[in-house]
Order: structure tokens, then C-alpha cells, then sequence
């Protein structure tokens, strides 16, 4: 995969605002929704608050009761303190179970969202055609729910953290009192000295911790990409196993395995090192938090001036304080985390909506690459289309043809002359070039590879693709699979069943081809779609086209001259030049 961490596309990603991630959802169908549950949740986090504040005052009741040993103020003390806990528990697992709903829907909304983007105007092709991002796939489901949950845990946190903030410095401020302190014999009284003492000692902590674990944020963007190749690397192990067990390839898997494992190691040791330094740093600040306000307030104690239920008060609102002021600290690997999700997000945001970035740029389309028109007419035709690579360099110039309807053509050509290029061009996902293509506007069309896509699911759902399973009856598909001699798996159209791996190759292309007897294109393009087949069985499918498809235009692309008598019309396509190399996109076949 490509580093997608540094370079144009990583610093235009980093001048948009996370805010453009964070704002649709809540000014979209479901605002009403989203901003009732929020200010449900706020509305909680205030009666939280309340009870915290409440209990610090029974906190200094309750200290100074067992300092002075009134045991008949004990029984109330307790039971007080029962009713407040036992509040405090319910609304805090109903505020967890409404911020679980509010995230889980904003998840729920981004990831239809960006799906849509995704696989809409064929975004997801040019993505992977191009290689304009890595990993698509981890960013909508791991990316997207981190950033949903994670943004409204900080978010709901820091507000919770303000209101405890003011609340407790009140407290702080009106029962420490002022500190006296004589400076060259000059008499200063500091008026709520502990709320300024929590002040500093929160900022020095978090101007140390931005410090230290600055690094953290570009490193774990880093560990999210090498994390997601690996996995990647692993599935495509899992999905062409039979294929590596053929070719023995075990040690080189293994290899390049470890190679992708490689990366992470290196990485993680840059995530230690650094955490390292971060741990230390956080755990001296906790450590010395737990002494800290009792050794500031403890001058006026020992001077008769605070009561031993007061000092335990003031300990207690410096801790909310201290804790409140020290957000930032508390939750700075959450947010290193969450601002490399929210990079990845925006540079995958990015990408979704120029989906032709790579084509504006490219050098074999600045006379305007090949535009694709679609008219009003019952035939397909090109007209001075020439195909080249992404670089500018002229692949294979194409003479003017006329795909009348019931007419059969024949595309030949040495490897890497630009066949498949040619129906990429007239399926529209081919921009590079010049020329035009007029397209009859209501025709339907079907692009057939020579391995074609089965989805996960039944055998019926792979039959009926792309179309729903429930638009056909179960006797269309059976009578399809008999046509194309698959009677073996009649009666198996509900099973279940990863059958890309059951069918053999031969068998899969059977199957495109009863798709196609299905679905009744206008035209059907098929690249080397029977390459599979033994010579019988091509000549049946073909002629089994023909006859069931009498309107119907066939284009094939094929190096097999028995088929040559099966087609009317032949296109010869020559590599303009003999160095020229055919550009293969990640998926091509």
C-alpha cells in the first residue's frame, strides 16, 4: 500500500476542520433525535454534578462528626449518603446507556453516509484504480465508529468537566480561605490561594504532558495504516489459499507476512518508547496530586483556622478541581487517538469528493480525456477513440465502429494492447484517452470478466446479482442453471455458502453467463469471459447467447480463434508501441 501519511494529499487533509466531520450529523433528518438524546445526557451530567457537590459536603459533615464523636448525627450521615449513591449509580448507568444510543446512531448515520459516497459514481473504482487512499475498508468500519464514540466521549466528558469546574472552585474558593505571607516584611493575603494552586499545577502538567507525547499523534496515524495492511495482507492469504497451496507458496506468504508484521514492530517500538516517557510523566502528576492540596492547606489547619471535616472538604474540591483543569492530561492518549481517526476520515473525505483527481491531472486527459455521451439512438459508436495510460502514454488507437443491436463483434489483440481497457472505456470507469463514445441512453448493458463477482450469500443472490434475489423465481434460476449445464447445483439456490471457493473456475463463468441469460442485457460485453471452458462447452454458451439473446449485441474479447465463426464483425487492436505495458488496476482479472 501506498504512505498516505505525508505528501499533497495528507497536507490538504489537514487544513480542512474536523469540524466539517462533525457537523452534518447534527443538522441532518436525525437532529431531532441527536439533540434530545444530548441534551438528556447534559441534563444528567448536571444532577451528577449536584450529587458530587453534595457529597463533599457531607464529606466535611461526616469528618468532623467522627472528629468529635457524635454518634447520634452518624445514623443520618449514612442513610443520607445511601439515598445520594444509590441516585448517583442510576443516573450514571442511564447516562452510559444514552450516550452508548447517541453514538452507536451517529455511527449508524456516517456509516450510511459514507457508503453511499463510497460506492456511488463508482468512487470506490477510481479510489482503487488510481491507488488515491489505502485501506477504504478499515476507515468505514473501525474509523468511523472510533470517531462517532470517541468524539462524544470527549465532548460529553469536557462539558461534564467544565460544570464540575465551576462548581468545585466555588467550593475551593469560599472554604480555603486567603493565605498570609510576608514578603520583605510586607503582609499579602491571597484570596482563594488552593483555586490558584490547582490552576498551576494542572497547567504545568499539561504543558509537560503536550510535551512529551506530542509524537504519539503522527505515530499512532501510523500504526492505524501499518495495523490495516497487515490485516488486509492476511485476508488476501485467507481468499487465495488453494491458489498459494498450489504454487507451494508458503515461505514467500510467510515472508511477506512478517514483512507487513515488520512494519508494525517498528512502529510499536516508536509507541513504546514514547508512551514511556508519557506514563512517567502522568504517573508523577497523579501521584503527587494525592499530597498535594493536604501539604498547601495544611498550614491553616495547624493553626486552629480550618477543622479536620473542612481540611477533608478542601482536599476533596481540590481533587475535583485538579482533576477538572487536568481534562486535557487525562485523556491525552484518547486524544492522539482520536486525532489520527480524524485525519485518516478527512483525507478519506477528501478523496470521496474529488473522485477525479487523478484524471484532472493527468496527462492523457488534458485535451479532455474520452467523454463518454449518451444519445438517443439504439446503437453504441466510437468515434476517433484513442486509449492511453494515466501517464499520457498512447496505448492503442481504436478505429470507428457501429455495435448495431443483434450484431456480434469479435475484439482481438496481443496481451497488453488495451482489450479490456477498451470495455473499461465503454463501461465509462476508463477516462484516459480522447475520442467519444455515444451510448444508447436506455440500453441495458452487462460487463461479464473472465472472473466475475460472486457476492457472499446464497447461490440465488450470486445468480441474480446485481439485481435482488427476490426479483426471479426459483424455476428462472434453475431453468438458467440447466441451460449452462450446472443441474448439479439445482435445489441449492438457498444455501448459504462462500461459493467462489466452491465453484471451480470453470463452473463460475457457466454461472456469469446464466446471470446474463437472466437479466436479458441490450449488450453484453464478455472479456475472455469462457477462457475456463473446454472448446464444447464455449461453443454452447456462445451459441446458447445467440439464441436466447436474438436483439441483443455480443462484444467478446478473446485470444481464441475457434470463435471467430461464432461473431459477424472483428476489431483488431494493435499496442501503438512495442514497449507499452497495459496499466492492471489492484483488481483486474
Amino acid at each position: 500500500m501506498s504512505d498516505q501519511s505525508s505528501g499533497p494529499a495528507s497536507r490538504q487533509a489537514d487544513r480542512a476542520s474536523a469540524w466539517s466531520l462533525i457537523r452534518p450529523y447534527w443538522v441532518s433528518e436525525e437532529r431531532k433525535t441527536a439533540w434530545g438524546l444530548l441534551v438528556a445526557i447534559v441534563a444528567m451530567d448536571l444532577i451528577l454534578v449536584g450529587i458530587n457537590a453534595r457529597l463533599n459536603t457531607w464529606n466535611r459533615d461526616f469528618y468532623n462528626a467522627l472528629e468529635g464523636r457524635k454518634v447520634h448525627d452518624f445514623p443520618q450521615l449514612m442513610l443520607l449518603f445511601s439515598a445520594l449513591a444509590f441516585a448517583f449509580v442510576g443516573i450514571s448507568v442511564y447516562n452510559r446507556y444514552l450516550r452508548q444510543m447517541l453514538g452507536f446512531r451517529w455511527r449508524q448515520w456516517l456509516t450510511t453516509r459514507y457508503l453511499q459516497e463510497w460506492l456511488g459514481d463508482g468512487t470506490f473504482y477510481r479510489i482503487e484504480r488510481d491507488r488515491l487512499t489505502d485501506n477504504p475498508d478499515q476507515r468505514i468500519a473501525v474509523d468511523l465508529a472510533s470517531f462517532a464514540t470517541t468524539t462524544l466521549s470527549l465532548t460529553l466528558d469536557l462539558l461534564s468537566t467544565l460544570e464540575t469546574l465551576v462548581w468545585f472552585s466555588t467550593v475551593l474558593w469560599s472554604t480555603a480561605g486567603a493565605l498570609a505571607i510576608e514578603i520583605g516584611g510586607t503582609p499579602f493575603q491571597i484570596p482563594g490561594y488552593m483555586l490558584w494552586a490547582a490552576v498551576v499545577y494542572a497547567i504545568a502538567g499539561s504543558v509537560l504532558t503536550n510535551k512529551v507525547g506530542h509524537p504519539l499523534v503522527s505515530i499512532n496515524y501510523q500504526l492505524q495504516r501499518v495495523e490495516a495492511d497487515f490485516r488486509f495482507g492476511l485476508i488476501r492469504l485467507r481468499e487465495n489459499a488453494e491458489q498459494i497451496a498450489f504454487y507451494d507458496g508458503m515461505r514467500t506468504e510467510a515472508s511477506t507476512a512478517q514483512d507487513l508484521f515488520g512494519r508494525i514492530r517498528e512502529n510499536w517500538w516508536r509507541v513504546m518508547k514514547y508512551t514511556r516517557r508519557y506514563s512517567f510523566v502522568l504517573n508523577f502528576y497523579g501521584q503527587i496530586a494525592e499530597i498535594f492540596p493536604i501539604a498547601v492547606a495544611s498550614p491553616r489547619y495547624f493553626a486552629g483556622l480550618l477543622s479536620f471535616g473542612t481540611l477533608m472538604q478542601i482536599g476533596d474540591a481540590f481533587s475535583s478541581v485538579s482533576e477538572s483543569l487536568s481534562w486535557f492530561i487525562n485523556n491525552y492518549d484518547t486524544l492522539v487517538q482520536w486525532r489520527a481517526t480524524v485525519n485518516r476520515l478527512r483525507e478519506f473525505k477528501r478523496v470521496m469528493q474529488q473522485p477525479h483527481l487523478k484524471e484532472s491531472v493527468s496527462p492523457a486527459t488534458e485535451h479532455g480525456g474520452i467523454n463518454l455521451h449518451y444519445v438517443d439512438e439504439s446503437r453504441l459508436a466510437t468515434h476517433k477513440l484513442t486509449l492511453a495510460l494515466p501517464n499520457g502514454e498512447t496505448l492503442a488507437s481504436v478505429r470507428d465502429i457501429v455495435v448495431e443491436p443483434g450484431s456480434r463483434w469479435l475484439v482481438r489483440g496481443p496481451s497488453g494492447a488495451g482489450k479490456s481497457t477498451l470495455l473499461r472505456a465503454l463501461a465509462g470507469l476508463w477516462p484516459f484517452g480522447n475520442g467519444s463514445i455515444d451510448a444508447p441512453v436506455n440500453a441495458r448493458m452487462m460487463f461479464v470478466p473472465q472472473q466475475s463477482y460472486l457476492p457472499a450469500g446464497t447461490l440465488k443472490a450470486g445468480l441474480t446479482y446485481p439485481a435482488a434475489a427476490t426479483d426471479f423465481s426459483d424455476e428462472e434460476c434453475d431453468e438458467a442453471l440447466r441451460l449452462c449445464r450446472l443441474e448439479g447445483y439445482i435445489g441449492r439456490l438457498h444455501e448459504s455458502q462462500h461459493w467462489w471457493r466452491i465453484l471451480s473456475p470453470g463452473e463460475q463463468q457457466r454461472l456469469a453467463v446464466a446471470r446474463v441469460l437472466m437479466h436479458k442485457p441490450d449488450y453484453v460485453f464478455l472479456d475472455e469471459a469462457t477462457s475456463a471452458l473446454d472448446a464444447a462447452n464455449e461453443t454452447h454458451l456462445y451459441r446458447l447467447l445467440t439464441e436466447r439473446l436474438p436483439e441483443g449485441a455480443i462484444v467478446s474479447v478473446t485470444h481464441r480463434q475457434s470463435l471467430a465463426n461464432l461473431h459477424q464483425e472483428t476489431l483488431d487492436i494493435a499496442r501503438a508501441r512495442e514497449h507499452v505495458v497495459a496499466y492492471t488496476p489492484p483488481s483486474s482479472t
